[in-house]
């Protein structure tokens, strides 16, 4: 069976686990670097970016992540996740674990009373998927090896280079479960 960790350091991590659950996965909530090596795929959630960030280098996670990642292991960002993934950011020259070739726009759609719901059009499922905007990053440019997954406004707010997905808003936080099993078919892929 597909086991799928979420990054238990800010963020919607049980929402998440309960979307991982639905699609017929194993969940867990990785607490500890050495988890890493017991999972297939790994979710790195939405929360505040830079706190995650200081999080990541406090509990000593950010070389094992980027690690995980450079294996080409299957990995999926929500929100402040695709801050973290992105290659740079519009307000500083290096990003985080630069695992997806995309420059990213912290809160390009407003701060936290300008959050929206909004239902989107997603390469690779079929109905409209919903979508819940929060202090939500864009995606302003991308590498040719980046596919746009999807869009909002004319606006990129999803893409997957190879095993990489990040979307700019958070899946966990609705009843629909596709972006999950959109991940979950990748981590199978990859298996």
């Amino acid at each position: 069976m597909v086991k799928v960790g979420v990054l238990a350091l800010q963020g919607a991590v049980s929402e998440h686990i309960k979307m991982i659950e639905e699609n017929g996965a194993v969940g867990v909530a990785v607490k500890r670097v050495e988890q890493l090596e017991t999972i297939d795929g790994l979710i790195i959630p939405g929360g505040e970016s830079t706190t995650m960030r200081r999080l990541i280098d406090n509990d000593h996670f950010f070389e094992p992540l980027k690690a995980f990642g450079e294996k080409g292991r299957p990995v999926f960002g929500t929100c402040a996740g695709m801050i973290l993934m992105a290659r740079s950011l519009t307000d500083q020259k290096e990003g985080h674990l630069g695992f997806i070739n995309m420059v990213v726009e912290r809160n390009a759609f407003g701060r936290q009373r300008e959050s929206f719901e909004a239902h989107l059009s997603v390469m690779g499922i079929s109905e409209y998927v919903e979508a819940v905007f929060i202090r939500a990053p864009l995606v302003q440019k991308i590498g040719e090896e980046v596919e746009v997954v999807s869009e909002y406004d004319n606006e990129i707010v999803a893409v997957r280079q190879g095993s990489f997905l990040a979307c700019s808003f958070h899946p966990e936080l609705t009843d629909d479960p596709r972006m999950h099993q959109l991940f979950i078919q990748m981590v199978k892929e990859y298996k």
